[in-house]
């Protein structure tokens, strides 16, 4: 279970998440839509800590992050939190200099310690559940972008997480490596991955979320399952979004 209960996030005066509150089941898949600026991508850095918040917590399984919580405490939960929870971001991030099946052995070697014959093991099942057995000793740049958000995605898995969180995946692809990825990513909720995925591929949304989360303004405005978010929204600024996701 992943649970996100009054989460304020502060620029300085200015209020980015204003005491935002989801759930997340094990097993489901959880969509974010909403227009741009409305705090989508800084409520998922606020799951990993790769931002802070200034109220509310949030629950990974038993892991709590509290806003009040000591230095010490939440340097003790995040590194909790981060061995349970993965995250593939809008651009890759790959390194360069290491091959596709390097690039995947990385976390497991030097954060869980497995053996590099391990390690590389379980690299080469992941690539080939992702198609790309045939591109192992591939550099970044010897891979489309499509390819290399799928290398992006096996290392995340190398970590075996509970969930995962994705941040608008295919924003930097074209349609053809678009669709690649969310083919993946449609196979991995299939196989019962937990994900709480940002994305304006409404498509998507709609055939894979077990719920729909429309964030507006620092607020989560409305929350469902996809038929009722998509058929009937409840909320004026659902029905803006998706006349003008329509109209594209």
């Amino acid at each position: 279970m992943l649970r996100i209960d009054d989460v304020v996030k502060r620029h300085g005066a200015l209020e980015i998440l204003k005491g935002c509150s989801l759930e997340l089941p094990t097993g489901g898949v959880g969509v974010l839509i909403g227009p741009s600026g409305s705090g989508k991508s800084t409520l998922l850095r606020c799951i990993n800590g790769l931002e802070t918040f200034q109220q509310g917590t949030i629950d990974v399984g038993r892991v709590r992050l509290n806003a009040v919580d000591p230095p010490a405490t939440r340097r003790a939960s995040l590194a909790q939190i981060r061995l349970r929870v993965g995250m593939v971001f809008q651009q890759f991030n790959l390194f360069p200099h290491l091959s596709s099946l390097e690039n995947v052995m990385e976390a497991p070697v030097h954060v869980l310690g497995l053996s590099r014959d391990e390690a590389r093991e379980r690299a080469r099942g992941l690539l080939d559940r992702v198609g790309l057995s045939q591109r192992l000793d591939s550099l970044p740049h010897q891979l489309s972008g499509g390819q290399q958000q799928r290398v992006a995605i096996a290392r995340a898995l190398a970590m075996r997480p509970e969930t995962i969180l994705f941040d608008e995946p295919t924003s930097a692809l074209d349609p053809r490596m678009t669709g690649e990825v969310l083919s993946v990513m449609t196979d991995l909720a299939r196989e019962g991955q937990t994900m709480l995925v940002v994305t304006h591929a409404m498509n998507f949304a709609r055939k894979v979320a077990t719920v729909v989360h429309v964030l507006s303004q620092g607020r989560v405005v409305e929350s469902g399952p996809p038929d009722q978010v998509f058929e009937h929204p409840s909320h004026a600024a659902t029905r803006e979004l998706l006349h003008e996701a329509a109209a594209v």
